[in-house]
């Protein structure tokens, strides 16, 4: 299971706090930036080779769509897997989807792609700063179907404060219209270094209420579940078989390798790494820690109940305050989980309560 991060972007949106830098097509930095990413793969082969069980690639960012395809096909002759692998995901930004890019990403193994659409209005994508419009994120469905890849995501940002619910409606509405395998659907937040702190400091930007927020999101479950999607997560929703692989193994802790500037990896137990932002020559370094017990247990907590599946009710027990766990299941904040009788029973938090899932997950948390 890997990981590898572009920190590469042609535009800043507004509400990104992800690392990125702004890069041009034909930049020098993007070769630079694939031999060092093939020089971390043959440093770390052993550890990625160790990683076994869930066979995914993700490519992420910034924009991976950005990068020419033979830094692409760098990158992915230089891992230690002759594939094809299960789950092979990039994510693209509507502007960069073209034929001959999609034909060889195709031809690389690609199997998934991830559309970062966020709006299908024209003005609330220029509030984003998103290099798109709503012609261009069709267009780029289109090509992705005509690509002949069978599973495709699509993001969407709900709550900014100009976002009426007709418009969120509408935008729902083309969404289903185009039948993406998969959606995931972020509520705005608030990013450390993005563009809106600033604007937030500054007095220039409101955030919306948690009113209008709960609504939308009330919505959107309603919608797609008329849809047949399966709310799968707090976020993310998919056609029954086309829940991300490579992201539901995040929530279960799976091992995983992060490549690349700014990237994070998990040895599966106790142990997190990551990268550094890139120096002025190109260049990062790599740190790590060892999680407590408590902090691994606070981590199992707060992914697996992000999930519809829960958690069992045994290792729920072990892991946080028994009085806060009795009370959340006497006021339905927590539920049995429905599913194979013969296996141990699970618990979760009801998808009606997922808007509060963060407020009852500190509720249950058990005291350092």
């Amino acid at each position: 299971m890997v990981y590898i991060h572009v920190p590469f972007c042609k535009s800043f949106c507004t509400y990104c706090g992800f690392y990125s830098v702004i890069c041009k097509t034909g930049d020098a930095a993007l070769e630079r930036y694939a031999a060092l990413i093939c020089e971390e793969i043959r440093a770390r082969r052993d550890e990625i080779l160790a990683t076994g069980g869930v066979n995914t690639l993700y490519f992420g960012g910034g924009t991976p769509s950005v990068l020419p395809l033979g830094v692409f096909r760098r990158i992915v002759s230089a891992l230690p897997f002759e594939g094809p692998y299960d789950e092979f995901t990039v994510e693209m930004n509507p502007d960069d989807v073209s034929g001959p890019l999609l034909e060889g990403l195709t031809g690389l193994g690609v199997n998934r792609i991830s559309l970062g659409v966020q709006s299908f209005d024209d003005a609330v994508l220029r509030r984003m700063n998103r290099r798109h419009d709503a012609a261009a994120a069709l267009r780029a469905v289109e090509a992705v179907r005509r690509s002949g890849v069978r599973n495709l995501g699509l993001d969407l940002i709900f709550g900014f404060p100009s976002l009426s619910d007709a418009i969120w409606a509408g935008t729902i509405k083309t969404a289903l219209e185009l039948r993406p395998e998969h959606i995931s659907c972020y509520q705005l937040s608030i990013e450390e270094g993005s563009v809106l702190e600033r604007m937030v400091a500054d007095g220039v930007f409101k955030e919306a209420s948690q009113e209008q927020c709960r609504r939308q999101y009330d919505y959107l479950c309603g919608a797609l579940a008329a849809a047949g999607y399966v709310h799968y997560e707090i976020s993310n929703f998919a056609l029954p078989g086309f829940e991300a692989r490579h992201n539901s193994a995040y929530w279960s802790r799976a091992p995983y390798v992060g490549l690349g500037p700014g990237a994070h990896s998990f040895d599966g137990s106790n142990i997190r790494r990551w990268n550094s932002e890139m120096a002025d020559n190109g260049k990062y370094s790599s740190e790590s820690e060892v999680l407590t017990a408590y902090d691994a247990a606070v981590e199992r907590l707060m992914l697996g109940l992000r999930t519809a599946a829960g958690l069992p009710e045994a290792e729920l027990r072990g892991i946080t305050a028994p009085e806060g766990l009795q009370e959340a299941l006497s006021s339905g904040l927590i539920e049995i989980a429905a599913g194979d009788s013969f296996g141990p029973r699970r618990l979760r938090i009801p998808e009606k309560r997922f808007f509060v899932s963060d407020d009852i997950i500190r509720c249950l948390m058990m005291p350092e």
